[in-house]
């Protein structure tokens, strides 16, 4: 009796390589360079700690929102989802998910993290979870699994955490002395202060401002006293890029003195609602930018996203539950004004803007290439593909609109965006669909065919252009 033949693993060393140039790019030019991973949601305390995840479930299933909207999808009860089921039960309750998941890019990630690092080609599925649980277990109790041996077996270069201007970064620190092997880097995301709206949640904020910063807030100018001086404690602990999270880029304010007169009364009197939220937020926007710009900061807007819509998992879970969608916010004039106000000023900072919403790609590839100023290459960025977009179709139509529309080599390439030290393999995606794109129109006779000249293209969009923009090492 013949025995029957074992399949070759899916995920293999030619996954999304479909052409004899796209291999060539990808082995010669991008596989084994670094990561700089400038932008992401890992903990700082379990750098710092060098935590080690007791299995599976913690390490891969908490906090992922991605796989909790999967399950959702399929009929997982919220027990074996966020509940209180046992780690065991999760684990198999999204085990029995994944071959639902067939051209989800969830189904892609979840063979390439069990790839790498736990060396494991077998499906997840309901068959092989109990093997599989129990295998990455055992993995994960070895000292080499640890959150930092993690970030050091992928080759990163360079971690960057996203942190509230509020934060001592005393983990920072300490995971630093400790001694890495990578760079650990603070970013400021200042988004409640600009949140004028959420009056309860702002206040609160006014206070942890006022105990973190030592200045007491009680106008427009001990705000931005306070903020100064939150960007100076960032910036003497290693930051060099702020972050904003917004649906759309804030309108300026027709009147100044309104928004700082409403400020003062918002502050002396909490049953007073501002008269115009949406000029605070760009004001305060405003200035901020350009204390980035004088720190000689990047900045970063990440545009799009309608947050929290399910107001059950709002209530229940709180945000970055699987309860946003994308949003179709109009873009282009917010976005335009504000980037114009900060410009004819001369202080607009290295930019990177994100869209979430794909009929958005052209407007943000256009809009980056309308502000350089020969200043240094790739001054504004048109972002990678981002959250709903990072999967092969995404990243395929933000190359193709950046090639289009602005100059591919400025590229600053790909991030993580995750709270999750297994989502390195992003990195070896994206550079995987860079190469089969570039490959197949070097093949087509689109490209030349000049595999040192693309291939100097794939090390810039993978590795030395983010390198220099961030000013790595």
């Amino acid at each position: 009796m013949k025995k029957k033949k074992r399949q070759k693993a899916f995920i293999n060393e030619n996954f999304l390589l479909s052409n004899k140039q796209a291999r060539q790019l990808y082995f010669d030019h991008a596989a084994n360079l670094p990561i700089i991973d400038y932008h992401c949601h890992l903990s700082p305390e379990a750098i710092a700690k060098d935590y080690r995840f007791a299995n599976m479930t913690e390490l891969w299933l908490k906090g992922d929102h991605y796989k909790w909207r999967a399950m959702r999808a399929v009929g997982i009860p919220e027990e074996l989802i966020t509940g209180n089921a046992s780690d065991q039960d999760k684990f198999m309750a999204w085990a029995r998910v994944v071959p639902h998941t067939l051209r989800n890019p969830l189904f892609h990630w979840t063979q390439m993290e069990l790839k790498w690092p736990f060396g494991i080609d077998d499906y997840l599925n309901e068959s092989t979870a109990g093997t599989i649980y129990e295998a990455c277990n055992a993995m994960l109790q070895d000292p080499d699994y640890s959150c930092r041996s993690l970030i050091a077996m992928n080759n990163v270069e360079l971690v960057g955490t996203t942190d509230d201007p509020c934060d001592d970064l005393r983990f920072h620190r300490e995971a630093i002395a400790d001694g890495l092997s990578f760079e650990l880097r603070p970013s400021f995301r200042p988004d409640p202060v600009l949140d004028i709206r959420n009056k309860e949640g702002f206040l609160r904020y006014i206070e942890r401002l006022e105990l973190a910063s030592g200045v007491v807030i009680n106008d427009f100018s001990s705000l931005l006293q306070a903020l100064w001086q939150r960007v100076e404690y960032f910036h003497a602990n290693g930051c060099r890029i702020a972050d904003h999270g917004l649906s759309a880029m804030p309108l300026l304010p027709v009147d100044e003195q309104i928004v700082e007169e409403g400020l003062r009364k918002v502050l002396e009197d909490r049953t007073f609602m501002h008269p115009d939220p949406e000029g605070f937020a760009g004001l305060v926007l405003l200035h901020l930018c350009s204390m980035y710009h004088a720190k000689g900061w990047a900045q970063q807007f990440h545009l799009g996203a309608l947050r929290n819509v399910s107001s059950r998992l709002r209530e229940r879970l709180g945000a970055d539950s699987g309860g946003d969608t994308i949003g179709d916010y109009p873009q282009a004039e917010r976005l335009a004004a504000f980037l114009d106000a900060l410009d004819r000023q001369d202080r607009l900072a290295p930019t990177i803007i994100y869209n979430l919403n794909p009929g958005w790609n052209e407007v943000f590839a256009a809009m980056a290439g309308t502000f350089n100023d020969g200043s240094i290459a790739g001054k504004v960025q048109f972002g990678s593909a981002w959250w709903y977009l990072d999967q092969k179709d995404g990243i395929e139509k933000q190359l193709n609109a950046l090639s289009n529309l602005g100059v591919l080599s400025n590229f600053i390439g790909m991030t993580t965006d995750s709270r999750s030290f297994l989502s390195y393999s992003r990195h070896d995606y994206f550079r995987r669909v860079l190469c089969n794109l570039l490959g197949q129109e070097m093949e087509a006779g689109l490209l030349p065919n000049d595999r040192e000249w693309i291939g100097a293209l794939v090390r810039q969009l993978c590795y030395d252009n983010a390198k220099n923009f961030f000013k790595v090492g």
